[in-house]
């Protein structure tokens, strides 16, 4: 399972599946959220608007997974997935953020889909710190595909700094 980190707008991703950092709601926001849903167009609204709430406002509890097509998006599709907001780590929030990694994976293997951009999930308003992020996002890939070679993972970053961030959780073992 290779994965690689880049740099790049992951909306212009031509790939299976990108990852949106969505909030509960799944009906749009700000950062890689509001930039995934401009791109995509007004059928990936009414796409999230179809799936069911699991309470009210809620259709994507924090760490699970949704999938919509990608409409007008170079991607195939797009994996919704509600990270953690940070509270200072003791409430969960590291069980949280892998288990976004996790659920995205499994619905990518679910739907026999080949090819993954996530980006830094919860790293924005959020507020999770960007190193501690970064190393739960590679852990959690390693360990969801250790033995699924033929998954291709790319951890997007839209700066160079959260690449740097990335890249060095990435050579550490």
């Amino acid at each position: 399972m290779p994965i690689h980190v880049i740099t790049a707008d992951i909306t212009r991703l031509r790939i299976d599946a990108i990852v949106n950092a969505a909030n509960p709601s799944l009906l749009g926001g700000g950062g890689v959220d509001g930039a995934i849903h401009r791109a995509a167009g007004p059928r990936l609204l009414a796409a999230c608007r179809a799936l069911p709430e699991q309470a009210p406002g809620v259709r994507c509890p924090t760490g699970e997974a949704r999938i919509t097509p990608g409409f007008d998006l170079p991607a195939d599709h797009v994996i919704h997935t509600v990270g953690p907001v940070w509270h200072g780590g003791g409430h969960g929030e590291p069980t949280l953020l892998a288990n976004c990694y996790r659920q995205a994976l499994r619905l990518l293997r679910r739907n026999r889909l080949r090819t993954i951009a996530f980006p830094a999930i919860s790293c924005g308003v959020y507020g999770y710190p960007a190193e501690a992020a970064a190393r739960i996002a590679v852990a959690s890939v390693r360990a969801e595909l250790a033995d699924d070679p033929a998954i291709k993972v790319q951890l997007c970053a839209f700066s160079e700094t959260m690449g740097a961030i990335l890249r060095h959780a990435l050579s550490e073992d």
